[in-house]
């Protein structure tokens, strides 16, 4: 299968550089994948879509201040990208310009925090480094941390400007357990009204964690996609959540998952365990046609980059041509795509 097929071409208008002036306002494009039917309709409808019979699964991750810019003795500026945490005070990250840096450069992000590289893991710029400070690295990213927002995203305000304002609009309502490079972006449309109204409803709601880290935003490089190999990332299904897919799965109910983050920790856990088990694990799970889902039904996610490992995921759920075919109606209809843009139901 070649990388060509998940092209397409849209309109640099259409990237979306800020959210919607309300989480629920965003338009969502609502795709019967039966029945091969699209409709228009706002996010704030999605209580009407989702039936009294569901179970509604989200990822509940919260996006780490992960990354830094900082100095080498040279005075030559360095970013830091933190990836994912190691053992003791070791983590994975991307360093850029990764060719200035050399095991053991001192690179400087402020009084509380140095950046020591101990070796290069891959050749397209990761590394291991230590992380070296005193008291809680947390509070300390926290302060001399930025929301990693994805290159696409190109404003010309400062940074600080919307350094509070992404630090709340880029994280779900619900996020919980920091450990993310990258927002689940579908859960950013939902407010704590709308999750109430599905609760009131009748729909059970259940709550997974997977880190968003590089397996989900790295780029398809080979040609035959086949040859592709996702990035490890680190997921936690709790045993309360385990119960509650599990018995509504016996039940017959549908299951709605938030984001490709949440499919893959699922379908991820069903096909290490036969069934969703309380587990603490990773996912190196590559989902493209003709994949046969195991445990969602229906989706709720974002527009995703072409050539995308994201597009090849819903391009299985509901079908290459169908996704292809509602994409074309979302750029027809000016929707707004990428992490800060516009969702579609697919139902």
């Amino acid at each position: 299968m070649n990388i060509s097929e998940f092209d397409y071409e849209l309109p640099e208008k259409l990237i979306a550089q800020m959210p919607a002036d309300k989480r629920q306002n965003s338009k969502m494009l609502v795709l019967d994948k039966q029945n091969k039917t699209i409709e228009h309709k706002h996010f704030f409808d999605i209580v009407d879509y989702i039936e009294p019979n569901s179970i509604l699964v989200l990822n509940n991750t919260k996006v780490l201040p992960a990354r830094l810019y900082g100095t080498k003795d040279t005075g030559a500026k360095i970013e830091v990208f933190l990836l994912e945490s190691k053992e003791n005070k070791n983590w994975s990250c991307l360093i850029k310009p990764s060719k200035r840096v050399k095991p053991d450069t001192i690179i400087t992000i402020s009084n509380e925090l140095k950046v020591r590289p101990i070796k290069r893991l891959e050749d397209d710029g990761e590394w291991l480094v230590e992380l070296i400070y005193d008291g809680e690295l947390f509070d300390i990213l926290h302060k001399v941390g930025n929301i990693p927002l994805p290159p696409y995203i190109e404003r010309k305000l400062k940074a600080d400007e919307l350094k509070q304002f992404d630090m709340e609009r880029y994280q779900t309502v619900y996020a919980k357990d920091e450990g993310s490079v990258a927002a689940p972006t579908a859960g950013l449309h939902f407010t704590e009204e709308i999750l109430q109204k599905l609760k009131d409803k009748g729909v059970e709601i259940a709550y997974v964690t997977l880190n968003v880290g590089l397996g989900t935003f790295r780029p398809v490089k080979c040609e035959n996609i086949l040859e592709h190999k996702m990035h490890s990332e680190t997921f936690e299904i709790t045993q309360d959540a385990a119960d509650k897919i599990n018995q509504a799965k016996a039940n017959g109910k549908k299951l709605v998952a938030v984001g490709t983050t949440t499919v893959r920790t699922l379908e991820t856990a069903f096909q290490k365990y036969g069934c969703i088990q309380a587990c603490h694990d990773h996912s190196e799970l590559f989902i493209y046609p003709p994949y046969e889902f195991k445990v969602v039904d229906n989706l709720i996610t974002n527009f995703h980059l072409p050539k995308s490992t994201l597009l090849m995921l819903v391009s299985a759920l509901a079908s290459k041509e169908f996704i292809f075919k509602a994409y074309n109606e979302a750029i027809k209809n000016e929707y707004r795509f990428f992490s800060y843009g516009d969702c579609m139901l697919i139902k």
